[in-house]
C-alpha cells in the first residue's frame, strides 16, 4: 500500500517529462540546458577552488572551510523549507480527503508524504550543488570514489533534514490548531532564523579574513581548521569529505552516523505521525471564525484592477505557505547585504575604487539571479493558484490579456522594491556612486521586469489548475523552462554590459575625457537590453494568452 500511495506522484511526473511514453523535444533540450547550466558551474567552481588551492597550506583550509559552510547552509535551508512545504503537503492537501477516508494508515501516509516532500523541496538544491561541491574533487584529485561517497552525502542530507522537518512540523500542528498556521509558521521562521545566526557565529566566517586577529599565524590556523560543528548532521556530511579530500580515508564513524540519522529519524517521524496526525488534520479542517457582512458601508467601488489585486494580496496573505517566507527572504537579505559591508576590500591589491566598482557591476547579475529565483517560487505558479475556478475569471467580461496584466502589476512593485533595495543598499555600503550607480540602477530595473514579466507568460502557458500547491507546480516542466530561460537572459543582459562599462568606468576613474564611442555604446546596450526584454516577455505573453484562450 505504501507504494500504491506514490503512484499518482510518479505518473504525474512521467506524464509531464514523457506524455504518452514518448521523449519530447522540450525534455531533451530541458535535460541539455540543464547539464549546460551544471557544467558551467562546474567549471566555475573548479577555478575558484583550484585558486584557492594553488595559494598554500592556508588556502586549502579556507577552501574547505568554505565547503563545510556550504554544507551547513544548505541544511538549514533545506529545513525550513521542509518545514514550510509539509505544513501544506500533511494537513492542508486537496487530496488529504480522499487519502484519509481511504483504509491507509497514517504511517503510510507519511512515508508517502516523506518522499514527495523531500524530492519537492531538495531536488534543485542537490542537483546544482553535485558540480559545485563536485570541484573540490577534481581540485584535490580525490578520484573515482569520491563522486558515490558524494551523492550518499547529499542523499543522506537531503533525507535527515527532511526527517527534522516532518517530525517538528507534526509536533508544533499537534499543539497549534491548523486554523493558525499563521502562527506556526511565524515559530518556524523564528526558528529558522535563531538557528541560521547560531550557525554563522559558530562558524565565525569573519575569522576566515581576519589572520591579524590573532598573536600567531599558527593560532589562525588552527582556529580556522577546527571541524564545524560537530553536532550538525550537514557537518557529518562536510567533514567525512573533507577528511576524504585530504587524507584519502573514509571515516566510518561519520558515514555510520548518516547512515543511521536518516531512518532513525524517518521512524521517529512516524511515531509522531500515528500519534498526532488525526488530532492535527482534524484541527485543520476548522473554519477561521468571526464573520464577514454581505453589505459594504463605503461608497468606494474599486475598478477590476482593484478586485485582482485585493483579491491575490488575500490569497497570499491565507495561504501561510506563501507569505511565511518572507521571513526566511528577509533573512537572506540582511545576510546578503552584511557580507558587503564585510568585505576587506582595503585588503585587495588593486586600486579599492576598481575593486568596489567591480564587485557592484557583479552585484547586478547576483541581484537578477535571485529576481529570477523568487519570481520562479512566487509569480510563476500564480495563475495555476486560481485553481479550477479560474472558470470565474475565463467566463468575466475581463480580457485574458488584461488579467494577466493586473498579475504583472500586482507583482512588479514588491519585485522592484527588492531589487532597488538590494542593489542601492549595497552600491551605498561599498561607497558606489557616478556611472556605475546608475548602470547598476537602471539595469536591474530592466532585469527585474523582464523576468516578472517572462514569469507570467510562462505561468500562463504552463499553468497547472490542479496542483496541490504552489510547490508542486514549481516540480513541472514550465519551472525549469522557465528558470533556465530566464537566466539566460539576465546572463545576455550583463554580459552585453560588461565591456562597454569597463571602458566608460575606466576612462572616468582615471579623469579622461569619455569619448562618444563610450557613450554610444552605452546607450546601445540600453537599447539591446530593452528590446531583448520586450521581445522576450511578448514572446511568452502571447503564448500564455493563447493557452488560456485556447
Amino acid at each position: 500500500m505504501r507504494l500504491r500511495l506514490l503512484t499518482p506522484f510518479l505518473r504525474t511526473m512521467r506524464n509531464r517529462f514523457f506524455p504518452a511514453g514518448t521523449v519530447p523535444v522540450k525534455s531533451l533540450a530541458v535535460g541539455l540546458f540543464g547539464l549546460l547550466v551544471c557544467l558551467v558551474l562546474y567549471l566555475v567552481s573548479l577555478k575558484v577552488v583550484g585558486y584557492f588551492h594553488r595559494q598554500s597550506e592556508l588556502g586549502v583550509i579556507l577552501s574547505l572551510k568554505i565547503f563545510q559552510m556550504a554544507w551547513i547552509i544548505m541544511f538549514a535551508m533545506l529545513i525550513f523549507s521542509c518545514m514550510v512545504t509539509s505544513v501544506s503537503t500533511l494537513f492542508l492537501s486537496r487530496d488529504n480527503e480522499i487519502i484519509v477516508a481511504a483504509p491507509v494508515t497514517p504511517a503510510e501516509i507519511y512515508f508517502m508524504r516523506y518522499l514527495t516532500t523531500t524530492f519537492y523541496t531538495a531536488w534543485m538544491m542537490v542537483v546544482f550543488s553535485l558540480p559545485v561541491f563536485g570541484a573540490y574533487g577534481r581540485v584535490f584529485q580525490a578520484g573515482i570514489f569520491y563522486w558515490p561517497l558524494l551523492i550518499i552525502c547529499l542523499a543522506a542530507t537531503a533525507l535527515i533534514a527532511s526527517g527534522i522537518g516532518m517530525a517538528l512540523t507534526v509536533v508544533l500542528v499537534r499543539f497549534f490548531p491548523a486554523r493558525q498556521t499563521k502562527d506556526i509558521i511565524f515559530y518556524l521562521s523564528l526558528c529558522f532564523g535563531i538557528f541560521i545566526y547560531i550557525i554563522f557565529r559558530l562558524l565565525r566566517p569573519e575569522d576566515l579574513v581576519n589572520p591579524d586577529k590573532y598573536a600567531q599565524f599558527v593560532e589562525y590556523l588552527s582556529a580556522i581548521s577546527q571541524p564545524a560543528g560537530p553536532y550538525v548532521p550537514a557537518a557529518w556530511s562536510a567533514n567525512l569529505l573533507s577528511i576524504y579530500l585530504l587524507d584519502r580515508q573514509i571515516d566510518w564513524l561519520l558515514l555510520a552516523l548518516l547512515a543511521v540519522g536518516a531512518p532513525s529519524l524517518f521512524f521517529i517521524g512516524e511515531w509522531l505521525m500515528q500519534q498526532f496526525f488525526l488530532t492535527g488534520y482534524t484541527r485543520s479542517q476548522e473554519s477561521f471564525g468571526g464573520f464577514r457582512p454581505f453589505t459594504r458601508r463605503s461608497r468606494y467601488r474599486p475598478g477590476a484592477a482593484g478586485w485582482i489585486f485585493r483579491k491575490e494580496s488575500k490569497t497570499f496573505l491565507r495561504d501561510s505557505a506563501e507569505w511565511s517566507q518572507l521571513f526566511m527572504i528577509a533573512a537572506l537579505v540582511v545576510v546578503y547585504l552584511y557580507s558587503f559591508k564585510a568585505l576587506p576590500v582595503e585588503r585587495s591589491p588593486m586600486q579599492t575604487e576598481y575593486v568596489t566598482n567591480l564587485i557592484s557591476f557583479l552585484n547586478v547579475g547576483m541581484t537578477g539571479f535571485i529576481i529570477t529565483s523568487l519570481a520562479g517560487r512566487f509569480v510563476f505558479p500564480a495563475v495555476g493558484a486560481e485553481t479550477p475556478a479560474f472558470w470565474l475569471i475565463h467566463s468575466s467580461p475581463l480580457s485574458i490579456n488584461r488579467f494577466l496584466l493586473y498579475k504583472f502589476l500586482f507583482y512588479l512593485a514588491p519585485f522592484t522594491l527588492l531589487s532597488l533595495l538590494l542593489v542601492v543598499t549595497s552600491d551605498a555600503l561599498l561607497a558606489i556612486s557616478g556611472p556605475m550607480w546608475w548602470f547598476s540602477v537602471i539595469a536591474s530595473l530592466v532585469i527585474c521586469w523582464t523576468v516578472v514579466g517572462m514569469a507570467v507568460g510562462f505561468g500562463a502557458h504552463y499553468a497547472d489548475f490542479k496542483a496541490e500547491n504552489r510547490a508542486a507546480a514549481l516540480g513541472g516542466m514550465g519551472a525549469l523552462l522557465f528558470l533556465f530561460t530566464a537566466m539566460s537572459v539576465v546572463f545576455l543582459i550583463i554580459a552585453g554590459g560588461a565591456l562597454p562599462m569597463y571602458h566608460f568606468m575606466r576612462h572616468w576613474i582615471a579623469g579622461r575625457e569619455i569619448h562618444l564611442a563610450h557613450r554610444a555604446a552605452l546607450l546601445a546596450w540600453l537599447a539591446g537590453s530593452l528590446l531583448l526584454g520586450g521581445l522576450s516577455v511578448g514572446f511568452f505573453w502571447r503564448k500564455g494568452c493563447r493557452s488560456l484562450t485556447g
